[in-house]
Order: C-alpha cells, then sequence, then structure tokens
C-alpha cells in the first residue's frame, strides 16, 4: 500500500517485497517458535547444519561452546534458558540435551575441523557448582586433544592490538552466520556480512594462545577451584 501511495513501480516493489521476505528470513524471534519446546526449537533452527558442515568456527564470551560442554553443564545450560523462556510450554529439557550431545559425534570425523577462540573469563565463570566446573574444564582438556578440535583462548592479561571483544557468534564454513541474543536468533548469509565474521574471528584467533599455553590457562582455573572451599553441589557431575 505505501508502495502505490508513493507511486513506486511494480518492480520496485517487488524488489522491497523480496527484500522485506528476506530480511524477515535472517531473524527467528524465539516466542514465535519456541513454544513447543527447546529440542523443537533447536532442530528447527539447527537442521542439517552439522551434516554438511567442514570448517566450524565459533567464538565465546559467555559459556564453554555447545560442542565441548559435559552432560551437567549443558543440562544446567538449557534449564536455564527454559527458565528464562517462560512461554515453553513443553519441559523437554533432557531430549534437548540428547540431541545436542549427539552433535559431538561431528568433533571425531578427521575431514571436518571446529576451531573455537574463547575468551579467558569463560573459564573463570561458574554458573553452576564447582563440581560442575571442574568437570567441565577438565572435559575441555580432553576434547581439545581430538584431531578435528582447535582451542584458542584469549587471556585476559595480554595486549589485544586494538582487537575487542565481540558478540558470541558461530560461522558455517563461508556460508552463514548464527549470532544467538536473548530473544532470537539472527542469521547472516550474505556474503559481505560472512566475510565481515570471518576476518573478526581470524583477528581474534590470531591474539588467542593454543595448545600447551591454552592448556596451562585451564590448568591454572582448575588448580583455583580446587582451592576453594567444599560447597554444597546442587549439580553434581554424573
Amino acid at each position: 500500500m505505501w508502495c502505490r501511495i508513493c507511486g513506486v513501480s511494480e518492480q520496485r516493489t517487488g524488489e522491497l517485497l523480496a527484500e522485506q521476505a528476506a530480511a524477515a528470513r535472517l531473524w527467528s524471534a524465539y516466542r514465535d517458535i519456541g513454544r513447543h519446546g527447546l529440542n523443537a526449537t533447536q532442530k528447527l533452527l539447527v537442521g542439517d547444519i552439522f551434516e554438511r558442515v567442514r570448517v566450524h568456527r565459533q567464538y565465546q564470551t559467555k559459556v564453554i561452546p555447545g560442542l565441548l560442554q559435559t552432560h551437567a553443564y549443558m543440562t544446567g545450560i538449557m534449564t536455564a534458558v527454559r527458565r528464562e523462556r517462560d512461554d515453553v510450554e513443553v519441559d523437554d529439557v533432557a531430549e534437548a540435551v540428547t540431541e545436542r550431545l549427539s552433535r559431538q559425534r561431528f568433533l571425531l570425523e578427521r575431514d571436518r575441523q571446529f576451531r573455537f577462540v574463547i575468551e579467558e573469563p569463560v573459564l573463570w565463570f561458574r554458573p553452576f557448582s564447582t563440581a560442575v566446573q571442574r568437570a567441565q574444564l577438565t572435559h575441555l582438556l580432553e576434547m581439545m586433544n581430538l584431531p578435528a578440535v582447535t582451542v584458542g583462548i584469549i587471556p585476559m592479561i595480554h595486549t589485544r592490538d586494538g582487537r575487542r571483544p565481540r558478540e558470541t557468534f558461530e560461522i558455517t564454513d563461508t556460508a552463514q552466520v548464527n549470532i544467538e541474543l536473548l530473544t532470537g536468533l539472527l542469521v547472516l548469509t550474505y556474503r559481505a556480512e560472512v566475510d565481515a565474521y570471518i576476518r573478526a574471528w581470524e583477528e581474534l584467533d590470531a591474539i588467542a594462545v593454543h595448545h600447551a599455553q591454552a592448556h596451562a590457562l585451564i590448568r591454572r582455573v582448575i588448580t583455583a577451584l580446587d582451592e576453594l572451599p567444599p560447597e554444597g553441589d546442587a549439580h553434581e557431575e554424573e
């Protein structure tokens, strides 16, 4: 209607409508798709990405990346997500965790690459009990030994050379960027935008430490956890 009022040509009207439809596909609001449960939502959003991906890159500022999480840590995350989304009608946390854990089988395939960059504070954050966090960090060390997995950690005390922290994001090959926000998922597929995130990931990876240095950072956090006084653990590692 607005195009008709403004005297826009039929061709330009079609172009604008196509752009509007494309923009709508970029954003998926959880309130629109999530009421039937977390498992149904993640299946809808993820689809067959992990079956197709050859190079998966992720930059994480909040939690341990999902592909590297333990059962207990992931259960805590998914339980918290369901609590935050008060419109979710189904309690399917267990099914959602099982589905997410099943994706970790792709980490064993040598013809794929899974490359992670994690800000060091993520190692120190304790969203759950000390026992869960310690088990998660120990598991992270084990996963870093897989041939298909590379983990870089950006130390808190290193000079960043102007490379400031970014929002958490993940990149599927050179085709798609996913940015998970509080209320929905933003998906970018335009080549220029994907290339911008690939460059950002590479810049962040360049200031991260890897291999022995990354292992040392993780072990330092585990040692600090071991020195804490005992606590009542609500989420013991199974």
